[in-house]
C-alpha cells in the first residue's frame, strides 16, 4: 500500500504503515514482541507502556499469546482514570482482563494507581506517586498510543487547561493530573497521563489509526503541531521514531 499523498514527506521520525484491518492487531502484537524480545536481548529486561480504551483489546490479546521471556517484560501504563484498580473503567483492569493472561501472564504490572477502593488521593497526588513508579520500572522501549477523533492521544485531551504544561518538553515531570475541559460523557473521571516529554523519551512508539473520523483527525494533526490536535505533537517531535499504524 501507498503511503497517503497527505503525510508530509519531510516527516523526521515518523514511519507509516498500512495494514488491512483483519490483520492490524495480529502485525502490531508481532511488532511490538519482537522490540521487546530485542530489548531483553540488548539489556535483559523490556518495559512496554501501553494505552487504554477499547481500540487495543484485539491486539492486547494477540500480544499475550507471542512467545517471549515474559518474565523479564514490565508492563506499564500510558495514561490512567482516576479510579479505584477495581474498577470496570480503569486502564489497569482492561490490562489485568486483556493483557495479563497467557504466556504474558508472567510479566509484571506496574500501575498508575495502587489502590483498590475509594476514597483516593488527589490527582495530583496520584500523578507523582505514578511518576515515581514508572521512573522505577526503566525506560520504556515500547509505547502504545491510541488517538481520539478529537485528538487526544494519551490524556492530553484539547482544552485542558493545563495542557501546554504537559506538552513541554522542558516538563521535569514524568506524569501530570490532567483537568478536563470537556469529559467525556462515557468516561467523566479526572485523569492522569504521561506528559509529552515522558512520552518521547520511550525508545520506539506505535500509533494506530483507523476509522474515517480518526484518519480525517490524523490529517488535521500532519499538518504542524497544534493544540487543537495533542497528538500532532507527537507526530512532528525528532526525538522518538513513530511507527504509524494505518487501517484505511
Amino acid at each position: 500500500m501507498h503511503t497517503p499523498a497527505w503525510i508530509p514527506q519531510d516527516f523526521a521520525r515518523v514511519h507509516v504503515r498500512q495494514v488491512a484491518a483483519q490483520h492490524a492487531a495480529t502485525e502490531l502484537a508481532l511488532n511490538i514482541a519482537q522490540h521487546l524480545r530485542q530489548a531483553i536481548a540488548d539489556r535483559g529486561v523490556a518495559v512496554l507502556s501501553v494505552s487504554g480504551g477499547k481500540s487495543p483489546i484485539a491486539m492486547f490479546e494477540a500480544l499475550r499469546k507471542q512467545v517471549l521471556d515474559w518474565r523479564k517484560v514490565r508492563i506499564t501504563l500510558v495514561d490512567e482514570r482516576c479510579v479505584p484498580t477495581s474498577h470496570a473503567d480503569s486502564n489497569a483492569h482492561l490490562v489485568r482482563t486483556h493483557l495479563l493472561k497467557d504466556l504474558a501472564a508472567h510479566a509484571a504490572f506496574v500501575g498508575m494507581v495502587t489502590q483498590e477502593t475509594d476514597p483516593l488521593p488527589s490527582p495530583m497526588t496520584l500523578a507523582k506517586a505514578a511518576g515515581l513508579s514508572l521512573n522505577a520500572a526503566g525506560a520504556t522501549d515500547v509505547l502504545v498510543l491510541g488517538m481520539g477523533a478529537d485528538g487526544h492521544t494519551a490524556s492530553l485531551f484539547p482544552e485542558a487547561p493545563n495542557l501546554a504544561e504537559a506538552l513541554d518538553l522542558n516538563n521535569p515531570h514524568t506524569c501530570e493530573a490532567i483537568e478536563l475541559a470537556h469529559p467525556p460523557a462515557n468516561a467523566p473521571y479526572a485523569r492522569i497521563t504521561q506528559t509529552l516529554a515522558a512520552i518521547v523519551s520511550a525508545k520506539h512508539i506505535v500509533l494506530p489509526i483507523s476509522g474515517a473520523d480518526k484518519l480525517a483527525t490524523l490529517q488535521q494533526a500532519c499538518v504542524g503541531a497544534d493544540m487543537r490536535w495533542p497528538v500532532s505533537f507527537v507526530l512532528h517531535q525528532t526525538q522518538t521514531p513513530v511507527e504509524l499504524w494505518i487501517t484505511p
